[in-house]
């Protein structure tokens, strides 16, 4: 890992060119793309081409971009109600039983976050809320299997009162979604699964096919392909943000235990070769006890490649000088995940103003952010916590403001509504405003 001490020397370092990293592509990728559609296209380019082929041709090109691109025919795109109460059935109980563990917290939690409408009659105004009818979920799948992303994604919403779920998820090998992911749906509520992945099928549910509907709105991560059709088809259909590689920073002081410390930056970072492990802390003597147990845990990984190139090309240690510094750093950096491993860690929550989720204390590690404590695992990466939330009840419902004035209140606001208006050069405002008063 990288080792940088002071704050502006590591608000430089782990700053400087923060994004979502959609350039950032292997080669080998582009070399994948040249061989399933005949030319060397950057992703963008390869996803505008996905996009209008979806657009025009429907269920045929979604089938022929699959084929093309992932190597097999989906055959029938949705997946049958008894296959997926099949492998509800067939699960183990013990990964049932998680499962339903998590899918009860998480409902709890987005239970207490509903927005509920309002009106002051006396002043005139108030908010309804209203969620979205048609809901689509991008769970990624392929050589990964992702149930506990189903529950992060599908249960807020449904606890947001969206009418109707469906999920698109790519097959692994055996050309069906994993049995997990299936599972999971039955329990978060899905309306319907499709076994189809990638850009064409961001697409499908942006414009809908022949089989697969068209939604209000599209949530989920994924890899640099579906994050790219998210954002080009935004405004055609609603997105609830866009993800790049996983990211952890680890704020610690001398009282916080190193194996810890080393063990929660080594689960973020076995992700994604691109994952961002930070350990920010005050303590030098922590920072190299911390770098030994991560190499000694390194070596017992299954994933220990991944993790390693994650560690050595994408992570940090930088040492400040307190606390108070390592937050303006955090806050600097805007994290997607932030634990606070130091002393009374609820003091300084409410110092964090950009993360996408604060884990407050050693106990309250990330790893149970990602499957059991209660909010969505979908948060902002690359920076985005600046200005955007993760995913939750919000993300699925409209906010529209109700005027209902009465007659005085109006009138009392005419003149004002006027002077406005006349300033902007608008005078049929100002004559809409005044016919009101001249009436009364």
């Amino acid at each position: 890992m990288k080792e940088v001490v002071g704050l502006e020397r590591s608000s430089e370092l782990l700053c400087k060119g923060r994004g979502l990293g959609l350039d950032q592509v292997p080669p080998y990728v582009l070399d994948r793309t040249e061989r399933a559609l005949g030319r060397r296209l950057t992703p963008a380019a390869t996803v505008e081409l996905i996009l209008e082929e979806v657009r025009a041709r429907g269920d045929d090109a979604v089938r022929e971009l699959t084929r093309k691109l992932d190597g097999h025919d989906p055959g029938e795109f949705e997946v049958s109600q008894d296959t997926i109460t099949k492998a509800y059935a067939e699960a183990p109980k013990s990964l049932v039983e998680a499962l339903e563990t998590a899918a009860r917290r998480i409902r709890r939690f987005h239970e207490a976050t509903v927005p509920v409408d309002w009106m002051d009659e006396e002043e005139g105004y108030g908010q309804t809320v209203n969620a979205m009818a048609r809901v689509g979920v991008y769970v990624p799948g392929g050589t990964a299997r992702y149930p506990s992303t189903v529950l992060m994604t599908v249960i807020p919403a449904r606890v947001a009162g969206v009418e109707k779920v469906i999920i698109c998820t790519p097959p692994g090998s055996d050309g069906s979604p994993a049995p997990a992911v299936l599972a999971a749906s039955r329990i978060a509520g899905a309306d319907r699964v499709f076994q189809i992945g990638g850009a064409q099928a961001v697409a499908a549910m942006a414009y809908g096919t022949e089989t697969i509907p068209a939604v209000d709105m599209i949530c989920g991560p994924g890899n640099i392909f579906v994050t790219l059709a998210k954002r080009s088809l935004f405004g055609q259909v609603g997105i609830d943000g866009l993800y790049g590689p996983t990211e952890t920073a680890v704020i610690a002081d001398e009282t916080a235990n190193p194996t810890l410390c080393a063990a929660d930056l080594l689960a973020q970072a076995e992700h994604d070769p691109l994952a961002t492990p930070v350990l920010v802390t005050t303590s030098r003597s922590l920072a190299k006890s911390v770098r030994s147990e991560m190499e000694l845990r390194l070596q017992r990984l299954d994933r220990r490649d991944i993790a390693r190139a994650a560690v050595e090309e994408r992570g940090c240690i930088a040492i400040v000088d307190d606390t108070d510094e390592a937050i303006v750093l955090a806050n600097r950096f805007a994290p997607e995940h932030l634990s606070l491993m130091v002393a009374e860690p609820l003091k300084w929550v409410g110092k964090v103003r950009n993360a996408g989720a604060v884990f407050a204390g050693e106990f309250s590690h990330e790893v149970l952010g990602d499957y059991v404590a209660g909010p969505s695992h979908v948060m902002p990466t690359g920076g985005t916590a600046r200005f955007n939330s993760g995913l939750g009840v919000h993300s699925f419902v409209k906010m529209t403001p109700i005027v209902a004035l009465s007659e005085s209140t109006a009138t009392s606001l005419g003149a004002a509504a006027a002077e406005l208006a006349r300033s902007e050069g608008l005078t049929g405002h100002a004559e809409a405003a005044e016919i009101r008063v001249e009436l009364l």
